[in-house]
């Protein structure tokens, strides 16, 4: 009976350990594509059987609060902004003078007719603190080794996915892939990620790509060209009105 009791704390302590950890995980991975704060600029590709778009974007992060996109080109997007404050969202569409607010419902939308959705790029959902979180055990991806781990939302989280599996690399503690599912558990898009590559202070990876699982020939890339962390930031930089007039 001793033996028993013992191997049921032990089970226990093991179960709390583990749990533990796979906050620490996600956490880590989390602050690792974000730091306290953000800036950059990247290139998208949007490539479809017949036609290929790019675009150049700068983007700005404070925390998990603020976020501002910036379209620096082609010309005919140039200006167009998108802004998140805390749970608020807008894009600003230069073309037409006009600030758009975007609802909780059209965050599951495309992003500037690609792949990643408005909640992707806004980042309007957090996978630190919508979803539980299990690890469902280890993979390799790209010859590191990966634990795999399974986000189903909170019961009072508003986010666009009914579940995320995340794939975290041991080493670095980089999202090397993700999928997302709907509310019915279909996959919906994978999210991989390569070319590891030493971005300020940290190793991140500098291509994504996000494919549709219904449309296999459709795909968005995203490269990251240049990345600075915890740069100085204020609030106020996060305005409607500097959405019109940031460059």
């Amino acid at each position: 009976m001793k033996r028993i009791l013992i191997s049921l704390l032990f089970s226990v302590f093991c179960f709390q350990a583990y749990a533990q950890d796979v906050e620490e995980i996600v956490k880590k991975s989390d602050e690792k594509n974000r730091g306290k704060t953000s800036r950059s600029i990247m290139t998208m590709k949007i490539i479809r059987p017949t036609w290929t778009r790019e675009m150049t974007m700068k983007s700005w992060s404070l925390g998990e609060e603020f976020f501002l996109m910036y379209v620096e080109a082609p010309a005919k997007d140039k200006g167009t902004t998108s802004l998140k404050r805390n749970n608020e969202m807008w894009n600003w569409i230069p073309s037409i003078e006009k600030t758009v607010k975007i609802s909780a419902s059209m965050m599951g939308q495309s992003w500037m007719g690609s792949d990643f959705t408005n909640d992707d790029l806004l980042k309007q959902s957090s996978i630190v603190h919508d979803y539980h979180k299990k690890i469902l055990g280890e993979e390799e991806i790209d010859g590191k080794t990966c634990w795999k781990i399974e986000l189903i939302p909170t019961e009072d989280a508003t986010v666009v996915w009914g579940k995320v599996i995340l794939w975290v690399s041991k080493d670095l503690y980089n999202q090397r892939k993700a999928e997302y599912y709907d509310e019915d558990e279909y996959l919906v898009n994978t999210m991989t990620s390569f070319d590891i590559k030493k971005m300020d202070d940290r190793e991140i990876p500098c291509k994504l790509v996000m494919q549709p699982a219904d449309e296999p020939e459709n795909r968005t890339e995203i490269y990251t060209r240049t990345a600075q962390y915890n740069v100085p930031m204020k609030e106020s930089f996060f305005s409607q009105q500097n959405m019109k007039k940031i460059r």
